[in-house]
């Protein structure tokens, strides 16, 4: 997300020529966008950071309704 950013700050600067923005390319402001491009459909993927955080909702999802439960249990038994 941090190339994301960088690459709209870098833009921007670059669109309203602010100091040594204004002499680059192009190229090069569209450079994060590409880096940032590449990260998120290739890296995350493959290092699968993309799964990562679905995967610890459901666990702490998990942990929580198994902690419900067990409450219930022990109200349950102690009415009895």
């Amino acid at each position: 997300m941090w190339l994301v950013w960088g690459g709209v700050i870098f833009a921007v600067l670059w669109y309203f020529e602010v100091g040594w923005t204004a002499q680059i390319s192009g190229w090069w402001v569209l450079a994060p966008f590409a880096a940032a491009f590449v990260w998120f459909e290739v890296f995350e993927r493959y290092l699968g950071l993309d799964k990562k955080a679905a995967h610890d909702e459901l666990e702490r999802a998990k942990k929580t309704r198994i902690q419900r439960n067990m409450e219930q249990l022990k109200n349950f038994r102690a009415r009895r």
